[in-house]
């Protein structure tokens, strides 16, 4: 009687503890180290990305990869959450150290050059210029119109350290499964 209750107790930890032990550890790692998910909150990368969108996203560890038209993750030291943590935002990467990025009526030129940016339909008449400093980055919402981006905060500039993912791949709704371009 022991040794079927010795059995008995062997087989449920072989097949059900050990597994769900080892995908719980494995799922708690790729977490921590691989990937992560967002929801999207706001509509300032329509139509890129959409309100309420579940995206998966690539955690970044080599800064020195990122490329003008990138959709990044980072914190933000400008806006908080309601209970006082630095939120997370999705934006497209336009500017890179030293750049010089100019808006003019909503146009975008970087260092002197037009920059098509086929993603953005909704434009606002917005005028500026930007430098961009060593070791920052400049971030707009594809969404111009509407988008609470670089443009608007007090400081315009977020620091390569606050990158925190590359966006990724879409898994909800369904409809727009698929990685975001």
């Amino acid at each position: 009687m022991a040794e079927k209750t010795e059995n008995r107790i062997s087989y449920v930890v072989k097949e059900w503890v050990i597994p769900i032990l080892t995908a719980l550890l494995l799922a708690f790692l790729i977490n921590t180290f691989v990937v992560f998910r967002i929801e999207v909150p706001t509509g300032s990368m329509i139509p890129t990305i959409n309100v309420d969108d579940k995206i998966f996203v690539r955690k970044v560890y080599n800064k020195d990869q990122f490329e003008r038209g990138d959709i990044l993750v980072f914190r933000s030291k400008e806006l908080f959450t309601e209970d006082g943590k630095e939120m997370l935002l999705i934006k497209r990467l336009i500017g890179l150290p030293g750049d010089v990025v100019e808006l003019k009526e909503g146009i975008l030129y970087v260092n002197g050059y037009l920059v098509e940016e086929p993603y953005v339909v909704k434009q606002r008449s917005f005028t500026g210029t930007f430098t961009v400093p060593e070791d920052h980055l400049l971030f707009f919402g594809d969404n111009r119109k509407t988008s609470n981006d670089a443009r608007y905060w007090q400081q315009p500039y977020i620091h390569e350290d606050q990158v925190i993912g590359k966006g990724g791949l879409r898994i909800l709704p369904l409809e727009d499964f698929g990685f975001l371009k």
